[in-house]
């Protein structure tokens, strides 16, 4: 198998996309991905991010391969829990504080939140982007303690929704919620909501 055949094999098992060091590991030398961008098989997201141009682009996956430490949050992760059915247009996600990512600067696109390393592994799960590739996001439990201590830089409405969500669906773990929220310093709140929503 040549080169060209093996990154549309890689492609093909990868949903579209494949990146440098994958290439790499299968013995494919780096020029022959820049080769087949200047023919236009493929198109460059990022540096040594490569997607065939065929396939939709999945921004949630790619995402996280350009800002390797991020996790999806607050409403982005609502959406993911399906605690929401509005389609995020800005992408939420946590980082540690101190870690740098380019996408910062994409005010339109991003807006990320930090928290300290000690608490933002707290939660963090794998689940499936719409189109079926590995995202790391915070469990429901996670996500309604963060929208909670951050409502008002967020939709109250879309909030509120999410929370009566939550309450509805059966086998969401209340306990280890309260134990976020005191983690998170956001007991008093959630306790009122739930009461409130009981």
């Amino acid at each position: 198998m040549n080169d060209k055949d093996l990154i549309h094999l890689i492609l093909r098992s990868n949903n579209g996309i494949i990146e440098a060091r994958q290439a790499s590991e299968a013995g494919i030398n780096n020029k022959t991905l820049q080769r087949l961008h200047q023919s236009g098989d493929l198109e460059r997201i990022e540096h040594g991010i490569y997607i065939d141009p065929n396939y939709i682009e999945d921004v949630y996956y790619i995402t996280q391969l350009r800002c390797k430490q991020c996790v999806y949050s607050h409403e982005t992760a609502l959406y993911f829990h399906e605690l929401t059915n509005r389609t995020p247009f800005q992408l939420q996600l946590t980082i540690p504080s101190g870690y740098n990512t380019r996408l910062i600067k994409d005010k339109e696109k991003f807006r990320f939140y930090y928290v300290k390393r000690d608490i933002f592994e707290i939660g963090k799960i794998r689940m499936n982007s719409p189109f079926g590739n590995p995202i790391r996001v915070y469990d429901k439990e996670r996500t309604i303690c963060d929208v909670l201590k951050k409502k008002d830089q967020l939709d109250t409405d879309l909030v509120l929704s999410a929370i009566k969500q939550y309450m509805k669906e059966p086998g969401n773990d209340f306990s280890k919620l309260l134990t976020y929220a005191e983690l998170f310093k956001v007991k008093d709140i959630v306790r009122q909501y739930l009461e409130v929503l009981a």
